[in-house]
């Protein structure tokens, strides 16, 4: 969708999203009780960089964009937003959360942590700036090779998780239950914040008459 859609409706809609997005990202890490695949991958780097959690999402965002020249696909100011932003407001949180909790606080983090990041992907999704660096390379690998999205996505989170546990990312009983329970929250909270266009609001209405 055009950059000059109502930005004043849309803008706040992608940086809030964005940020609950990477926040929700420090809270499944103070959880402790594994996360994401791609979070698995960040916090393995840090065990071997100086590197904060937030400044190795930039890094890698960056490197997947370099993935996107073969499949030509082009960033948008969504994209470079989710990078930047990621990064500033997950350290942030990883800032403001304490550590080392007990189980039942923890066990509180990682559901809420899990709702709230897929709330925040419905957010940013549903403002329609483009897709992350992330979700540009399943995209552009799915057109590219002609499989389905869920195959791609799910080759990629497969082989990030990997690379991350043997960097010594932490993996979890969360790691499952974020995999089993981030698409049905999202799936949840996209037709309530999924921009449209007047002409599809249009469309839309003279289906239903």
């Amino acid at each position: 969708m055009p950059f000059g859609e109502r930005p004043l409706r849309r803008l706040p809609q992608l940086f809030t999203g964005l940020a609950l997005y990477g926040f929700s990202l420090s809270v499944l890490l103070r959880a402790s009780l594994g996360v994401n695949p791609w979070s698995v991958l960040y916090e393995g780097v840090a065990r071997h960089t100086s590197l904060s959690f937030g400044t190795i999402s930039a890094v890698v965002g960056v490197l997947v964009l370099l993935l996107w020249i073969p499949l030509r696909q082009r960033p948008t100011f969504g994209t470079g937003a989710n990078i930047v932003v990621l990064a500033c407001s997950s350290d942030l949180g990883l800032h403001l959360l304490p550590q080392h909790l007990e189980l039942p606080a923890r066990i509180g983090l990682l559901v809420g942590g899990i709702l709230l990041n897929g709330l925040s992907v419905a957010l940013y999704v549903g403002a329609r700036f483009g897709p992350g660096p992330r979700d540009g390379l399943m995209t552009g690998m799915a057109a590219a090779t002609g499989r389905s999205l869920r195959s791609v996505r799910t080759l990629i989170e497969v082989a990030v998780l990997a690379v991350g546990w043997l960097l010594g990312g932490g993996v979890g009983a969360g790691t499952v239950l974020y995999a089993l329970a981030v698409g049905p929250v999202t799936q949840f909270f996209v037709p309530r914040f999924a921009y449209r266009s007047a002409a599809e609001r249009a469309e839309g209405a003279g289906e239903r008459a």
